[in-house]
């Protein structure tokens, strides 16, 4: 995941910790405790600051699954009720959503098959939104769901590639109409979960904004806003040398007389000023400047006053951060989820299901020293970072528990299934009670043939290889869905009309800096750029004697530089970090030649030259095998 923010790093205080904690959402100061590997040597959150709140999880019900692909294939003996299939394929269950008059329900994104060319069934077919039960109760013609776009002319406007639902479903708070895919669906007079709601009542109008084309522009993960007007979205401009991703908010508005959705007031949630910049120079040294910390889009507070994205926050390290719509001032929500994207905060404001790759082993080798200055992630790093986290049909994402009070978190699903991984954005229940996420078992070429890894059966029905979880949290009191005021536009970020350049970001400049340790020490960062002085092409970083408020001192060196002077060029790192204190660690590259990242890891397939090794308290991580 790159961003036009390519590298926003978090340092304010160094510190050092075996494993990740999730950090207090209100407070840039609150400093987490030491954490460490668990038995199974991956790293994890230390047991002192883990939730918990003991969660009972379970599957919902969803439609049979088809026998297969053909037409015709799911009939009347698979489903009785004659309202569709599930394909049994990888994905066939995706994205989910709240739905927010009601916690008996949620929304859930599926792909049907087997539907016959013709007929009244020939509706129940490809991707689909679904209105799912949650309190075990069913609609009037027995089953637990109910199709709510099967049937409904969808669409084919280019404004998003997600027609598919992958990305997250929406629902506004009348219970009537959900941003879904590429479009708002609309039930009319109806809520979704009325008998009176059917395909002749449902309309989805689609979305409109102009890049500067004259024709609709590509959206990324539209996300709404919980005060059912604004939307944000990402895009990313074609090209096939310059990989760069920009943020943007606006407001919806229908436009009775086409038909549509438009996003007026567009702005960006970018602003090249150094106001909003990662680091200011000062001088010889280096500042981190806790602003504009967006890169890619992810979504909303609870209260719609803030947007949330994923920046770096420790070197390798990246996380989720809120930025206030207004002054564009930046504070963390996650602390070194090592990488992490789906995210969705309860309704009520006061937790986070925080879906992270921490835990599952898959980046401790580069990302599981926590603490090292997020330095020579300003080249950057982030895109090859990110690009790790899965192996094709294979994430690494577990869902997490995150206390926005406390920074407190835990791993909802510990111990569970590894083949089976989570997709795309997690939802909550409308009273905060529970959390919702789909998950995929993984198939070939993730495993199997070449791959070390077998390919597991699925023991679903049908063998399908998708299901949706809901755990409910004991304890967790029901609060009523807040009626959130419109929020603040984006102020802080640029007025995008169509047809404006968008702003070139500027990297830091070639020279050499000091970088402080608060509690003493330095880092000298020696950093290169190019001969336009628009791409930086190497970092150098030396500790000597850094310590930071964990009690901590790092010495040595590392670097990052590019093979190519291209933004997808392969990077190499090499490493040759040690701590000491209270705790020991290491991290270090094979030598002389370095670890090598290629660009093939934009692609999620870990290709690599050379070694990274992390070393915590005597225990070792090592990265995966190339391909795996």
């Amino acid at each position: 995941m790159t961003s036009v923010r390519h590298n926003r790093s978090r340092r304010g205080r160094w510190q050092i910790a075996v494993a990740a904690l999730s950090v207090m959402a209100a407070c840039l100061s609150w400093q987490p405790a030491w954490a460490q590997p668990s038995a199974t040597n991956v790293v994890t959150v230390n047991p002192p600051d883990q939730l918990h709140i003991r969660p009972d999880i379970e599957e919902l019900p969803v439609p049979p699954t088809a026998p297969s692909t053909a037409a015709g294939s799911c009939t009347a003996a698979v489903n009785p009720h004659g309202t569709g299939c599930l394909s049994a394929a990888w994905g066939a269950l995706g994205a989910v959503g709240t739905y927010y008059p009601s916690s008996d329900y949620v929304m859930v994104g599926a792909v049907l098959a087997g539907a016959p060319t013709t007929g009244a069934t020939a509706i129940y077919s490809g991707p689909q939104a679904l209105l799912v039960h949650t309190d075990g109760k069913t609609f009037p013609n027995g089953d637990a769901w109910k199709c709510l776009t099967c049937g409904v002319a969808y669409p084919t406007n280019s404004s998003a590639n997600n027609n598919n639902f992958t990305y997250p479903i929406n629902g506004f708070h009348d219970g009537k109409r959900a941003l879904a895919g590429a479009a708002v669906i609309d039930c009319g007079h109806y809520k979704f979960s009325d008998d009176m709601c059917t395909p002749a009542q449902m309309h989805a109008y689609p979305l409109y904004w102009d890049n500067g084309t004259g024709k609709v522009g590509q959206l990324r993960e539209p996300r709404l806003n919980p005060d059912d007007t604004h939307i944000g979205f990402s895009y990313m401009p074609p090209s096939t040398t310059v990989l760069a991703e920009y943020a943007f908010a606006g407001a919806l508005a229908f436009d009775q007389a086409n038909n549509r959705y438009d996003i007026d007031n567009v702005r960006t949630m970018y602003n090249p000023i150094p106001a909003f910049a990662p680091y200011v120079v000062r001088g010889s040294t280096l500042k981190f400047n806790p602003a504009g910390m967006i890169g890619e889009f992810r979504g909303w507070t609870a209260d719609g006053r803030s947007a949330l994205g994923i920046e770096d926050y420790d070197s390798d390290s990246i996380d989720l951060w809120a930025t206030d719509n207004t002054t564009g001032a930046s504070h963390p929500l996650t602390h070194h989820a090592e990488y992490t994207d789906p995210n969705f905060p309860s309704p009520n404001g006061k937790y986070l299901l925080s879906e992270q790759v921490l835990g599952s082993g898959r980046l401790d080798f580069v990302s599981g020293l926590q603490g090292i200055p997020p330095l020579t992630d300003q080249l950057s790093t982030i895109g090859y970072v990110s690009g790790i986290r899965n192996n094709g049909q294979r994430r690494f994402f577990l869902p997490w528990l995150v206390d926005l009070g406390s920074g407190h978190s835990e791993q909802v699903n510990a111990g569970a299934d590894p083949n089976w991984n989570a997709a795309a954005d997690p939802a909550w229940l409308s009273d905060s009670t529970a959390a919702v996420w789909a998950e995929n078992l993984v198939t070939t070429p993730a495993c199997g043939g070449s791959n070390p890894l077998p390919c597991p059966t699925s023991a679903e029905p049908g063998g399908r290889h998708s299901r949706v979880m809901i755990a409910r949290f004991d304890g967790l009191a029901p609060t009523s869905a807040p009626q959130i005021p419109r929020a603040p536009d984006i102020t802080w970020g640029l007025a995008y009309h169509p047809g404006d350049q968008l702003p070139i970001p500027k990297p830091l400049p070639s020279g050499t800096y000091t970088v402080d340790g608060t509690k003493g020490g330095e880092a000298k960062v020696v950093i290169t750029d190019d001969a336009t002085n628009a791409l930086i092409t190497e970092i150098q970083v030396a500790y000597t004697d850094f310590r930071n408020d964990a009690g901590m001192t790092v010495n040595g060196t590392e670097s990052v530089a590019r093979r190519s002077d291209s933004e997808l060029s392969a990077v190499t790192f090499h490493e040759n970090l040690k701590m000491s204190g209270a705790h020991h660690g290491t991290k270090v590259t094979s030598e002389p030649g370095g670890f090598t990242l290629s660009p093939a890891v934009m692609e999620n397939n870990f290709q690599a030259t050379g070694t990274m090794t992390t070393t915590i308290d005597g225990k070792t991580y090592i990265q995966p095998g190339n391909g795996d």
